[in-house]
């Protein structure tokens, strides 16, 4: 089983543009006050495919990442930090296997 995650690109709002983020803080940093200091909504997504881990979601002005309800905490947050990562042009190493990314 391959599990896909999604990145949505189109030009990132501003804010967003002007950011550097490190690899090291995009890592180490806690979820939730990553999500803070770049504003960034994590929603659930009603998408209930195990395949599915998260979706990136650039909109007119801000980044929205969409993850799948029941996902294991540790698989949430490696994943959202690769969409954070792709999103913002941050270099890491990519996901391991089964996991891949694609752009719609």
């Amino acid at each position: 089983m391959t599990r896909i995650d999604q990145v949505q690109t189109s030009k990132l709002p501003t804010d967003y543009a002007q950011l550097a983020l490190s690899p090291e803080h995009l890592l180490d940093a806690p979820l939730p006050e990553l999500l803070a200091e770049l504003d960034v909504t994590l929603d659930e997504s009603s998408i209930t495919d195990p395949s599915f881990t998260g979706a990136a979601v650039i909109t007119r002005d801000r980044v929205i990442l969409s993850m799948r309800a029941g996902q294991p905490d540790w698989e949430r947050d490696a994943v959202a930090r690769a969409l954070l990562g792709r999103v913002l042009d941050v270099p890491l190493s990519p996901l391991p296997d089964p996991y891949r990314m694609s752009e719609v």
